[in-house]
């Protein structure tokens, strides 16, 4: 009887920690993506910020699915998120494509950095109502490291252009609704 007490109460811990497992799932593939970008392994930095993407997808279902829903875990899935949609691609994009533009491709990725930042914090100070307000961090950092596949096609110059569109519309103050 114990041990079938026991066990309960681990499942129940387990079930209440279960989004936030895939939460950190998501940080650890952004810091791995950020490793590998630092690291030349440019295609494994882009396969984990996809990994990062798809956990990032379930975790906040999980966390409705099984009533876990928590402050801890919306901080949580921020710091993930800057991580692995910000940090990361940003990274990626930079080492890649605007290390040639000296001050002005890191002033480009701070700032790209930053918005993500800004746009993270005003989602978390703002109450739930359906809608995005500007482009949510995980889309900007997905079409930024989409971009890696365009890297023989276009200029470099255009993936300083796409750094500052991407800024622009996580700052910006235009509503989508959630799906």
């Amino acid at each position: 009887m114990i041990f079938i007490e026991r066990m309960d109460h681990n499942l129940k811990k387990l079930k209440s920690q279960t989004a936030n497992m895939l939460t950190i799932g998501n940080m650890a593939f952004g810091g791995a993506a950020l490793m590998a970008a630092m690291n030349g392994a440019y295609s494994f930095s882009v396969l984990f910020i996809f990994i990062a993407a798809f956990l990032d997808r379930f975790d906040g279902i999980v966390a409705r699915k099984l009533n876990q829903e928590s402050a801890l875990g919306k901080q949580l899935d921020s710091m993930s998120d800057i991580i692995s949609f910000g940090v990361a691609p940003a990274v990626l994009i930079y080492e890649l494509a605007l290390t040639e533009f000296g001050i002005a491709g890191m002033v480009f990725t701070v700032i790209y950095i930053s918005s993500g930042a800004f746009r993270l914090a005003r989602f978390n100070i703002t109450e739930s109502n359906g809608y995005f307000t500007g482009l949510p961090i995980t889309a900007a950092g997905t079409l930024l490291t989409l971009s890696y596949f365009g890297l023989s096609l276009f200029p470099p110059v255009l993936y300083m252009f796409l750094m500052l569109l991407c800024s622009l519309l996580m700052i910006s103050t235009f509503t989508l609704k959630k799906v």
